[in-house]
């Protein structure tokens, strides 16, 4: 009787604790199907933390993965001319800010991107269609933009492989990194029917009608062009280039002690090819280098309104970069996203 009696008083504190832990289990496990029946489904998403951003994956929509650089080129290109670039996930928002400026000079439909991974791939054909393709193998998109690093020389060493294709398809192309600005149209100043267009990266100041021939080799035996713009015509000439070229950068791999890019190989490749390849170097005044046109005030001064397009080099680091272009007034998609094909990024 005792026992049932202490048995019968216990009762209620026993049923209550066990009551309340089992709706904390409760509610800990609806909490925790909500969170994977939320999230889970994003784990493959090129837009969750870029993971997955290397691999194809049942979220992209198999036209897209599928989507050739032949396919790809003949819905941009308007009269045998396209402006190709190509993109890492992390560089979304500079893509976005050479767009407006690309855009400002009606240039924007005939834009190819080339996409160093599926998640720029998928985000720029969802905004908009057919204006982004990957030639495989994808890129590792979080390590492609950090300046010397491996994954940096990985995604420019394969920028004359793309070039040199839509030259055999027989595309006349514009190559421009996308830390660039327009400030005014560069077609009208690709004077005459040259092989291959290209801009100065010295910061030596030229006379404003200096000679448009390939630049005297430094002491080390190689010029000092920059590869942020190129403008090739699909001649025997420019696939030349573009072939020697290749071949320079296989000849450098990437090392601990060689932590290049592509610019030199590129270099050497118009030193070997001078006297095969019909070269025009772009005037100093209108495609100034950022050694320039950020350093020098009294020369950008001088030359006011003779700018065509601006690059943000001479400078090292993503938020480097991004701050110099909101310094000089270049950062353009905070106010004017709009005016961009990709419209605001999210």
């Amino acid at each position: 009787m005792e026992k049932q009696r202490l048995f019968s008083s216990a009762s209620p504190l026993s049923y209550s604790s066990n009551s309340i832990l089992c709706c904390n289990s409760l509610l800990l496990l609806i909490t925790l199907l909500v969170i994977l029946g939320v999230f889970l489904p994003w784990a493959g998403s090129p837009l969750f933390l870029f993971s997955n951003t290397n691999a194809p994956s049942s979220s992209f929509p198999s036209k897209w993965v599928d989507y050739s650089l032949a396919k790809a080129a003949k819905f941009v290109a308007k009269n045998g001319t396209l402006i190709a670039c190509t993109v890492s996930y992390p560089f979304f928002p500079f893509l976005n800010n050479w767009l407006i400026s690309v855009s400002r000079q009606k240039h924007q439909d005939k834009v190819l991107v080339i996409a160093e991974g599926y998640a720029t791939l998928y985000k720029v054909n969802s905004k908009w269609p057919g204006h982004a393709v990957l030639i495989p193998p994808a890129l590792d998109s979080q390590t492609a933009h950090s300046f010397g690093s491996q994954g940096f020389f990985n995604l420019t060493s394969r920028r004359p492989e793309h070039l040199l294709q839509l030259l055999e398809l027989g595309y006349k192309v514009m190559y421009n990194d996308v830390d660039m600005v327009w400030l005014q149209d560069p077609f009208p100043y690709l004077q005459g029917s040259h092989d291959v267009y290209f801009m100065d990266d010295k910061t030596a100041i030229k006379p404003l009608s200096h000679s448009h021939d390939l630049p005297p080799s430094a002491r080390n035996g190689r010029t000092n062009i920059c590869s942020c713009m190129i403008f090739l015509r699909p001649t025997n000439g420019a696939k030349l280039l573009m072939k020697q070229w290749i071949e320079e950068l296989h000849a450098q791999p990437w090392s601990k002690s060689n932590k290049g890019n592509d610019q030199p190989g590129f270099n050497w490749a118009l030193g070997k090819t001078a006297h095969q390849v019909d070269v025009y170097l772009l005037s100093q005044a209108a495609f100034p280098t950022g050694g320039m046109y950020f350093w020098n005030k009294t020369w950008v001064e001088e030359t006011k309104g003779k700018h065509v397009t601006v690059h943000n080099n001479y400078i090292i680091g993503y938020d480097n970069k991004m701050k110099r272009f909101q310094d000089f007034g270049l950062w353009l998609v905070d106010d004017h996203a709009l005016e961009s094909p990709l419209g605001k990024l999210d």
